[in-house]
């Protein structure tokens, strides 16, 4: 595996993706902590009071919005990249569809985080989805004989 280029690429893109989605968990910590929002009553007590065990729209639109929405796009995006990288593509194309990807899904975050005018969230989603359908078709006309 160590000599596939293609899945060192993956592999790359696919591990800075994952730090972000660290990242976001922890700027939603942060926003809890700042604005005295807690999922938990014994992090509110913690932190203030019972008072503070309550829903805050920032940290869910970090939370529920930006990290849920990232599991729904990269955890795919890591089962199609990783077998995409088994079929022997073209390095250069395959590391085109990783960066597309992921720079799609930090400007999505980026979008997202910082409420920026639409549409530039969805368009930073649907520019992430190109390369996941790409190696999507792939992989089924690769596979396609074997059914």
């Amino acid at each position: 595996m160590m000599e596939n280029k293609v899945f060192m690429s993956f592999t790359f893109y696919s591990t800075i993706l994952i730090v972000k989605m660290y990242v976001v968990a922890i700027i939603t910590g942060q926003v809890r902590l700042r604005k005295k929002a807690f999922a938990n009553p014994e992090d509110a007590l913690r932190n203030g009071g019972l008072q503070y065990y309550r829903e805050d729209p920032d940290v869910e639109r970090c939370r529920r919005r930006a990290h849920r929405n990232d599991m729904e796009n990269i955890f795919p995006f890591l089962f199609l990249g990783a077998i995409y990288s088994l079929l022997d593509p073209s390095p250069t194309v395959a590391r085109i569809h990783f960066f597309i990807f992921c720079m799609g899904r930090i400007v999505h975050t980026i979008a997202y985080l910082l409420q920026l005018k639409a549409p530039t969230r969805s368009v930073a989603y649907s520019v992430a989805q190109l390369p996941c359908f790409s190696m999507a078709l792939q992989i089924l006309l690769a596979t396609s004989p074997y059914w």
